[in-house]
């Protein structure tokens, strides 16, 4: 038992190790930490498409089971859409949308607006739309 005590108290005395982010020290520049704290994850394109479901379910005043059962997909997928958590393919998603009443290319463009709206980085035109 002692010598298990020995080795927790080794560990926790042990020395920083140089390439753990929080102990490195900063560039000639000193701008590596200063970007690290501006920098904000990017929100994800499943996160802002099962949203826009959402509103567009909600809006039509449907239960999940309901547009579901219309899609063609389980409650329990959908779901998982909505919140952000599967990433559907493009047939999904146009199986989804008709069930909601729009297509593809609207529900597309919609969450590629409202990505750019909120600041993702823009790498031309209509590079969100095409990655549908």
């Amino acid at each position: 038992m002692a010598e298990i005590v020995k080795m927790h108290e080794a560990r926790r005395r042990r020395r920083p190790v140089a390439w753990e982010p929080e102990q490195r020290e900063p560039n000639h520049r000193g701008r590596d930490r200063l970007h690290a704290e501006m920098r904000k994850p990017e929100r994800l394109w499943r996160e802002a498409l099962g949203e826009r479901f959402r509103e567009h379910r909600s809006r039509r005043g449907e239960k999940l089971t309901d547009t579901a059962k219309t899609a063609g997909v389980s409650p329990q997928y959908l779901s998982e859409v909505e919140r952000g958590r599967k990433e559907p393919s493009s047939e999904m998603i146009a199986a989804i949308a008709g069930a909601l009443g729009t297509t593809l290319v609207e529900l597309t463009g919609e969450v590629a607006t409202e990505l750019q709206r909120q600041g993702a980085p823009r790498s031309g035109g209509n590079a969100l739309l095409l990655a549908a």
